[in-house]
């Protein structure tokens, strides 16, 4: 069983070594790259100010956080929550660099994607690194990738930890759309047949539905591929399939 953690933080500011903390804390499960709606989430109270231009993001403030647990209370939960998952964060120096700070004022093992210094090793994954290398030069943010990939982010009026972690799990399964099995979505009804193809299992259902192009989508094409062959000085690929009618089976 393949369970993944999406995680995001919201913190006091941006600078740990300045002793800013984390006031939000999300967590997405998803098992075998479907979500399973068991979230963690919870809001902290950070004793301490939190620096205007991070309230302006978050819109978090300190009334809200007043009567809200310490770190220290729920860190237990916490633990026992991602224990033994991969975690997947969107840049995740930061967020690792204020969850290994609280873990240390609370005197409990820290998160260690190497196992450097004693510490439990785990497993986390980094999306904004995943994006650097496939849109190398371009905005990898997570406005930036949702619009790239077309994924809905209109809730994001403020950046809320939960809100980003489900927008998060969106786009790692976007990132990631060519690495899963072909079998993924036709096997989850009746009637399926499979066969092996080297490594790779090839799941086909039995009857498929073809939908066809009507008369007047046939001839919308045409018309388009015509003005993409004079565009083009005669060079339009569609064309040189070819000189044979398009005509539409019954």
């Amino acid at each position: 069983m393949a369970r993944q953690i999406f995680l995001d933080t919201e913190t006091t500011g941006l600078e740990v070594a300045r002793g800013h903390r984390i006031i939000e804390i999300a967590c997405v499960e998803m098992v075998n790259r479907r979500l399973t709606k068991q979230n963690f989430q919870c809001y902290l109270n950070p004793e301490r100010d939190i620096d205007p231009a991070a309230q302006q993001v978050h819109g978090l403030s300190l009334e809200f956080l007043a009567d809200k647990p310490l770190f220290s209370d729920i860190a237990a939960d916490f633990l026992g929550y991602i224990a033994d998952a991969e975690l997947i964060i969107h840049n995740a120096a930061f967020d690792v660099g204020f969850l290994n700070a609280e873990l240390a004022l609370a005197k409990l093992p820290l998160i260690d994607a190497n196992g450097d210094n004693g510490v439990a090793q785990r497993r986390i994954t980094d999306t904004w690194k995943m994006a650097r290398e496939q849109f190398p030069g371009k905005k990898n943010s997570l406005n930036a990738l949702c619009e790239r990939f077309e994924i809905d982010n209109s809730a994001r009026t403020l950046h809320g930890a939960l809100v980003d972690a489900e927008l998060l799990a969106d786009i790692y399964l976007a990132l990631t759309r060519g690495q899963n099995s072909l079998d993924i979505g036709l096997g989850a009804g009746s009637g399926v047949s499979a066969q092996k193809s080297g490594n790779v299992a090839i799941v086909r259902p039995e009857a498929l539905r073809v939908d066809r192009a009507a008369p007047e989508d046939l001839a919308q094409h045409a018309a388009m591929v015509e003005r993409l062959q004079q565009a083009s000085g005669g060079k339009a690929v569609w064309a040189l399939w070819g000189d044979a009618p398009v005509t539409q089976e019954p």
